[in-house]
């Protein structure tokens, strides 16, 4: 039996020993053969050790791109009747009549997954997808529909699924951020920047916002030029005295986490001058890679910078990007209530042909193996006509992807019913989604939490399962 002074000289020395390896290894002060892994799984071992995600803002019809329906197209402009003998409602609109894809349809890949002529790029990539066609909402409105998929929760003020995977698993590196937001040039999303805030956790884990389309992508990271004063040894004196006050108020105030993270966000915006210009300069890349990317075409070269800039993020340690497709608002995003026919092309062309060199891109620079890609939507879209050739929201069913480490390549999970109204089969809701994301990343998502408010707080709040199917 020990003494209870001995116990806690021993848990002392225990948390002061990985303290002190961390920082060896940190400062690769150990040979490679000791040096202990501090960025895999927590929980059990991880598969993945970064994301990317793609969001496709507004609501991306699933029937139009993926969930090919051939009853659609024979019932067309016809009332639609599911049978069920219930009232069919929509969410912005009165039910109109049946609404057939517009849109051709080929077969891809060994796995013969179903693609409408919108994506031929990613059409090619289907056998390394694993593609979730049954995944469900538990709204059809922007605002709740976004924060549900990207918070795990319908109301503002919860953290993040960025944030928790950088409260979780901690930085690749100390010079760039953990959790990057590449929002589309023509501006934020629905719920602005709710979608990647930190909640009640530390800010540190917030996403950092970058406009890869301003002449200056992160603001204020160098002096203007007519501030002549400002010399690189100023600004280390300015930056060391800032440093020094802060800390000797830290001191007095070691209780206020804002305080730490604000110190902590000026040592990286420091560090972010000398690294940051580099990750953006896409002049590196070949000339082959730019058009692989869309790069020489405007339609898509906006998408396809970011999707470029992801993946030289993640190849320099950061450990989770999010690259939006659309903006709030009626149009310029995958809302397609006016017209599918007019409205959806433009936002497949500006993502189709990034999304698949990505998907090349990952796997031939050997990322694949520990990289997760997804590819989500808050929502769905209808069956049935909104006007004359719309589709309102539909939270009954939806779809996502997802493709790279730890992932089973080229097979489908979930069902539709024959109008794609609503998911009948291995349904997927967001819970269930990030419960896997976790699992990939190491991450138990039921004992990743956080004491707020009197409650252990979750991403996946009491609900959730990994869909271990999709696992390989």
């Amino acid at each position: 039996m020990l003494s209870r002074r001995q116990i806690l000289s021993n848990s002392a020395a225990g948390v002061g020993s990985l303290a002190l390896w961390q920082l060896l290894g940190h400062e690769q002060l150990l040979g490679a053969a000791a040096k202990p892994e501090f960025n895999g799984g927590i929980h059990h071992p991880a598969k993945a050790k970064r994301v990317i995600q793609l969001f496709m803002n507004g609501g991306a019809s699933q029937m139009d791109l993926f969930d090919y329906k051939p009853q659609l197209q024979k019932l067309h402009g016809q009332k639609f009747d599911p049978g069920t003998e219930e009232r069919v409602e929509a969410a912005t609109s009165a039910p109109g009549n049946v609404l057939g894809c517009p849109f051709t349809w080929k077969q891809y890949g060994e796995c013969g997954r179903w693609v409408s002529d919108q994506l031929p790029a990613t059409a090619n990539h289907v056998d390394d997808i694993a593609l979730l066609l049954g995944m469900q909402s538990r709204t059809n409105v922007h605002g709740p529909a976004s924060y549900l998929m990207n918070t795990g929760f319908l109301l503002p003020g919860f953290p993040s699924f960025g944030s928790w995977v950088s409260y979780a698993l901690g930085s690749l590196t100390d010079n760039l951020p953990t959790f990057v937001v590449l929002p589309d040039s023509r501006g934020l999303p629905y719920n602005q920047r709710g979608n990647f805030s930190s909640g009640f956790l530390s800010v540190t884990h917030q996403g950092t916002i970058i406009n890869a389309a301003a002449p200056e992508p992160l603001h204020g990271l160098h002096a203007p030029a007519s501030a002549k004063f400002i010399t690189p040894a100023a600004e280390k004196d300015g930056l060391n005295l800032l440093a020094g006050l802060n800390r000797d108020h830290l001191a007095t105030s070691d209780n206020d986490a804002r305080l730490e993270a604000r110190i902590r966000s000026y040592e990286l915006a420091a560090k972010l001058q000398l690294s940051a210009p580099e990750v953006f300069d896409l002049s590196q890349e070949s000339a082959d890679t730019h058009k692989a990317y869309g790069l020489d075409n405007p339609a898509s070269a906006d998408f396809g910078k970011r999707c470029l800039i992801a993946r030289r993020m993640i190849e320099r340690g950061v450990r989770m990007v999010q690259v939006w497709s659309g903006a709030n608002g009626p149009t310029g995003n995958w809302d397609n209530h006016g017209s599918i026919i007019k409205e959806l092309p433009p936002m497949c062309a500006a993502t189709d042909k990034a999304t698949a060199a990505l998907l090349a891109d990952l796997k031939q620079r050997g990322l694949f193996d520990d990289t997760l890609l997804l590819w989500n939507t808050e929502f769905g879209r209808m069956p049935f006509s909104q006007g004359s050739e719309g589709r309102d929201h539909n939270g009954g069913a939806s779809l996502g992807w997802m493709a790279g480490a730890g992932v089973k390549p080229g097979i489908t999970y979930g069902e539709t019913d024959e109008w794609s109204w609503r998911a009948t089969k291995n349904v997927c809701t967001n819970y269930d989604f990030h419960a896997t994301v976790l699992h990939l990343l190491g991450i138990d998502h039921e004992q990743l939490t956080y004491r707020h408010n009197g409650a252990n707080r979750r991403l996946t709040d009491v609900h959730g399962h990994v869909i271990k199917e999709v696992l390989s």
